[in-house]
């Protein structure tokens, strides 16, 4: 079979199977078994792809149709123009999260010198901040060695040396460390939630996507202890669900943050909150 023919193949499948990008990842998987470039593919659409490369192809394609991300097909996705190693048991970075970084490079000044990633995952925010801002020192944590030892294979793989990986719990290995900046995408979705949208999320671990109390526990845990975390005059940003905003900011205000702004993802819901911490006189 030629490539020409197997793109309309492929496309058809995986239109029928109701995925909208079907020409898109058609190509992406195609140039990822054959790693030739897009370019390539267009241009030599004739030549023809061998029976091995033909079974891997039709691999991919079962487990498309099934629902898999085709992040964690490839192994990688791109995110902040970073090339993002993944995994199942790390989220897939989303175009959301980019709302996040955005309010934290509007937060870094002459001042801030340390920034905590809570959660890391991948490590995708805080490589995404350090790629830009070398000066920084910044931690990043997660619950698992297996999640902090991808985290610290994507730094190595971008010749990111700022940022200090380490196992904890949220804040239990943290010790008396004081940051300028805490950040986290925490788990945010509800039981009732998770079940609405299993069908599209059921390949990505469910720790990380899940928090009880209607999705706000681990929420509220890290806007109360972020405090004793903080630097006077401090922020905490954090990314969460577009329901979940009004609440939030009341729970800010109740633990003394001050300065608490809101933003909006590209669908117009509130997607990430900031708030600052003052010295109590």
């Amino acid at each position: 079979m030629t490539i020409n023919k197997w793109l309309k193949y492929a496309s058809n499948l995986l239109k029928q199977n109701k995925i909208l990008t079907h020409q898109l990842e058609s190509v992406i998987l195609l140039s990822f078994v054959l790693k030739k470039p897009k370019s390539w593919i267009y241009g030599f659409n004739e030549t023809k792809i061998n029976f091995k490369q033909f079974k891997i192809l039709q691999n991919f394609l079962k487990r498309r149709i099934q629902g898999e991300p085709i992040a964690y097909l490839l192994g990688f996705c791109e995110f902040w123009s970073l090339k993002i190693y993944v995994s199942p048991f790390v989220l897939i970075p989303r175009k959301d999260t980019e709302v996040l970084i955005n309010v934290v490079f509007k937060k870094i000044n002459n001042n801030v010198k340390k920034i905590l990633d809570l959660g890391t995952g991948s490590g995708a925010i805080a490589l995404a901040i350090a790629s830009k801002y070398k000066f920084l020192k910044i931690t990043a944590i997660d619950i698992s060695k297996r999640i902090i030892n991808l985290a610290k294979y994507n730094a190595k793989a971008l010749y990111i040396h700022n940022i200090n990986f380490f196992v904890s719990n949220w804040f239990n290995n943290l010790r008396n460390n004081k940051f300028d900046i805490i950040i986290s995408n925490p788990p945010y979705i509800s039981n009732y939630e998770y079940y609405q949208l299993k069908k599209e999320l059921k390949f990505e671990p469910i720790k990380s996507l899940i928090s009880l109390n209607n999705g706000l526990s681990d929420l509220i845990y890290i806007i109360r202890k972020s405090i004793y975390y903080l630097n006077n005059n401090g922020w905490l940003i954090l990314e969460h669900g577009y329901k979940q905003g009004y609440i939030l900011k009341k729970i800010f205000k109740i633990n003394n943050f001050k300065n608490i702004s809101q933003f909006y993802d590209i669908q117009k819901h509130h997607r990430v909150i900031c708030g600052q911490k003052f010295k109590k006189n």
